[in-house]
């Protein structure tokens, strides 16, 4: 999961902001302030419970008093709770309790710049300054126009590359808003081709086969024996499968294998 803040960073005087100024530093503030006092709250209430388990002997609660007191002492200085992470406070081992809290400024961030047609594929003042503050906190952002977005969307399919292109885009700002989230949550995409579909499927990188596999059914999984695999780039300038198989680009991977992306896979399984 992931947060992300859609700031405004454009000028237009028929269309009003509630503090009436364009600035989407203090904007991102204001949210991120927000989203802090909720996961204080969420805290407070919470922890208390805990030390009560863990003072009985639970080790689990124990775990999470340890953990919460953490990003309390972030929280209480303003902090957003990942500061914890970069600072090296969470171990790996206790990652997935650190995550299992659901606080929400733990989440990684993306910021979403809505800029004016005319600043779509440069950016401007607001946005660069957006990208900065990413930068420094090692978030990541994206600049798309809204009002671009809803025409392309209005478009015939044939006609969308040619109007980008007069804009100076090679893409619309949702597939570029698409990438970054992947990037950020550090997700992949595998293919499954058959004669009726092809499927996509999401996964996490570093993901091994059967993992992968589950990701369809758990049967797969279960029962995984050997997925056949074909590179994307193979399977694109090969035309598919059978030219894959015929220049012996086709392998069969084992438990072991790490899926990459784009690959086209194949699983066999025992039921």
């Amino acid at each position: 999961d992931a947060v992300a803040y859609v700031l405004r960073c454009f000028v237009d005087d028929d269309i009003t902001h509630v503090e009436n100024r364009i600035d989407p530093l203090a904007d991102a503030e204001i949210v991120e302030t927000e989203l802090m006092l909720a996961d204080l709250d969420s805290l407070e209430k919470r922890v208390v419970a805990n030390e009560k388990k863990a003072k009985g002997g639970d080790k689990e609660a124990k775990l999470h008093v340890e953990l919460m007191n953490i990003a309390l002492g972030y929280l209480r200085e303003g902090k957003p709770a990942r500061i914890a992470t970069a600072d090296g406070k969470i171990s790996d081992e206790d990652m997935k309790a650190w995550e299992g809290l659901n606080l929400l400024t733990s989440k990684p961030v993306l910021y979403v710049c809505n800029v004016e047609e005319a600043s779509a594929a440069s950016g401007n003042e607001y946005s660069n300054a957006v990208a900065e503050r990413a930068k420094a906190e090692g978030a990541q952002w994206v600049t798309i126009s809204a009002r671009i977005e809803e025409e392309v969307a209005q478009l015939p399919p044939a006609d969308r590359d040619e109007y980008l292109e007069t804009l100076g885009l090679e893409e619309p700002g949702l597939s570029r808003l698409i990438r970054v989230g992947y990037t950020l949550l550090d997700l992949i995409t595998y293919f499954t081709v058959g004669p009726k579909e092809t499927r996509a499927w999401t996964i996490t990188r570093g993901t091994r086969a059967p993992a992968a596999a589950g990701v369809i059914h758990t049967d797969f999984e279960k029962g995984f024996i050997r997925a056949e695999t074909i590179s994307y780039d193979d399977y694109v300038s090969l035309n598919g499968e059978q030219g894959a198989k015929d220049a012996g680009k086709m392998r069969l991977e084992g438990k072991e294998y790490v899926v990459k992306d784009g690959d086209v896979m194949h699983f066999r399984f025992a039921t």
